[in-house]
């Protein structure tokens, strides 16, 4: 069972490009967009790269796999509403798979299991925040 709402699940498989954030072995954050999808099988969001497994980001999720990833955009500028997706979890990091993800990628790649979740104007409305632990 997903641990995403129906509307959040459509928001995520209408968007590519998302930001992951890990913190290094100094404890210092490190953000980068990433190419991801939404892998309904497993409720979990699937980052994948060219050449990911020698990044900063999979050595960081090496040391430490507790993740951020937010997926955002702008609905309508007049007036303005915002989408926006964060994910707060627990990467695996997984050897095969990852050509699945896009053409080109390596076959390593990142595998987050949600544990939080905060939505703001997914369900269409742009006033209040929605936040949730998953189990």
């Amino acid at each position: 069972m997903s641990a995403f709402t129906p509307a959040e699940v459509d928001y995520l498989t209408s968007q590519r490009l998302g930001r992951l954030a890990t913190a290094g072995h100094d404890c210092q954050p490190h953000v980068v967009p990433m190419a991801f999808r939404y892998n309904p099988e497993q409720g979990t969001i699937d980052i994948g790269g060219l050449r990911i497994s020698q990044t900063k980001k999979y050595r960081d999720l090496a040391a430490n796999p507790r993740v951020g990833f937010v997926v955002d955009d702008i609905a309508s500028i007049d007036p303005w509403k915002v989408r926006m997706l964060e994910i707060r979890g627990e990467a695996e990091l997984l050897p095969v798979g990852g050509k699945e993800i896009m053409p080109g990628f390596e076959d390593a790649f990142i595998r987050i299991h949600p544990r939080r979740i905060v939505s703001f104007g997914i369900d269409g409305e742009h006033t209040s925040i929605n936040a949730r632990s998953v189990s």
